[in-house]
């Protein structure tokens, strides 16, 4: 059975759901397919259940900082399975609420695997829908390994629905998912060791306070073990042997649980994209400055799905959403900015950056200065003890623009947004000195920055 509609959107989650409201708002004919429940990673498995169980985790952390210094924290702890229920209480009415929606302004949702079978149509279970586009918003899966027994290894998506948390944890990489899950478990009261091939860490980061964040966390009892190359994970006599590579010296790790946290791929490969003449590659469908397929002018892409050149996070890719379905309904008229886009690992403390990182602004050439400086000894660290805390900032010499921003301290998210406006709206330097800020606040550092 074939059905036409005007486009037909593959994902429910951040990147599509901008397309699939505003085409059908238009008037529109609109699917959306999704072999998932409705309503994408973050929303179910990504950041916002995470969010809440980091939440707990900063509450446990806080109380314990402040031992001794007029709080009892004794009793403070994390109840996993209360967690688990709370962070449910999000999650769980998330796909019906979405289908509901979707049926309600008259959008055809489907549930299956997609795969082309032309220029612009898909077939999904026995049927093919056929579209005059085709907006391709699947997200990403884990990547593969190629070691022996990733059939032993959990996903962080499994992670943030276990109902016990195992005694022994190991996560396979060290980035994003591996610092925020491991800060979680250990103040849950798990071992937590993380196991990356790098010399560093978190590469996208600024590595002087990456230094500071993988000090802070081996304090707390994460072992982080770097420069070590996990080669396969064995299971034997109910736990789990990974072994590794280290400084060339072979050496196994036992554990309770393998978590993959070492990067994600676009899950686009079983689309049949070549039936479509769908160019892509290992980053995602290649895209133009519209985000239009530079080989099959029916098919757009946005979000982790789409080798767009914007980072792959979850504004991103609403925001390409966005753009796809302005670019659907008035024809190519808008392209993307990815300037100033602000990204944060959810550590405790965090661990947040937006603009350029000092050897990108080398490279480009640029002359700047750099403001940098630890601030525990700071009013705004002091009051609260934390420990780890800090910034560097690069701003332009003639110009006074901020180039970079880099923040490690308790909501760092929340203020590196500043430097992400400032960046985007053409602010100076001098501008965010100038501010006047509700003191005292973290936002009433920034003056001190830049």
């Amino acid at each position: 059975m074939t059905r036409k509609f005007d486009v037909v959107v593959i994902g429910t989650g951040e990147a599509a759901s901008p397309v699939a409201s505003r085409c059908r708002s238009a008037g529109w004919q609109v699917a959306v397919i999704d072999s998932r429940p409705f309503g994408g990673t973050c929303a179910l498995r990504g950041c916002d259940p995470k969010k809440v169980l980091v939440g707990a985790a900063e509450a446990v952390d806080w109380a314990r900082r402040m031992k001794g210094k007029g709080i009892r924290a004794d009793e403070i702890c994390i109840d996993w399975q209360e967690l688990m229920r709370f962070k449910r209480s999000f999650t769980e009415p998330v796909p019906r609420n979405r289908e509901e929606e979707f049926a309600r302004v008259g959008i055809a949702a489907f549930h299956g695997r997609a795969r082309f079978d032309g220029l612009s149509s898909v077939q999904v279970n026995d049927e093919v829908l056929e579209g005059r586009y085709v907006v391709i918003a699947a997200g990403q899966k884990p990547a593969d390994l190629k070691i022996a027994g990733t059939e032993h290894l959990t996903t962080s998506e499994r992670f943030l629905e276990l109902d016990e948390l195992p005694k022994r944890i190991l996560f396979v990489g060290g980035g994003y998912i591996a610092f925020e899950f491991a800060h979680v478990a250990v103040r849950a009261g798990a071992q937590v060791t993380i196991a990356d091939r790098g010399p560093r860490p978190l590469p996208r980061f600024d590595p002087d306070l990456v230094d500071q964040l993988v000090k802070s966390s081996r304090e707390l009892g994460v072992d982080v073990q770097l420069g070590t190359e996990v080669l396969g994970v064995e299971k034997a006599s109910g736990q789990l042997a990974v072994r590794a590579s280290a400084s060339g010296q072979q050496r196994t790790f036992e554990a309770d649980m393998v978590v993959h946290a070492a990067g994600r791929i676009p899950e686009i490969d079983d689309m049949n994209l070549d039936v479509a003449g769908v160019a892509w590659d290992g980053r995602g469908v290649k895209v133009n400055e519209f985000l239009q397929s530079v080989s099959n002018p029916a098919v757009y892409a946005a979000g982790d799905a789409a080798a767009s050149g914007g980072p792959p996070l979850t504004p991103v890719a609403g925001y390409e959403g966005v753009i796809v379905a302005a670019n659907l309904l008035k024809a190519n008229s808008r392209k993307p900015l990815y300037q100033g886009i602000p990204t944060v690992v959810f550590a405790i403390p965090p661990l947040a950056a937006v603009g350029l990182s000092e050897s990108e602004a080398h490279k480009q050439g640029l002359k700047f200065k750099v403001n940098k400086e630890m601030t525990s000894s700071w009013y705004s660290s002091r009051r609260i003890a934390e420990k780890y805390s800090g910034f560097k900032v690069l701003v332009e010499e003639g110009t006074d623009r901020v180039l970079g921003a880099h923040l490690l301290g308790i909501e760092a998210e929340e203020v590196i947004n500043l430097f992400g406006v400032a960046m985007r709206s053409g602010m100076r330097a001098t501008d965010l000195k100038d501010m006047l800020y509700a003191h005292p606040t973290r936002g009433s550092d920034v003056p001190y920055m830049p």
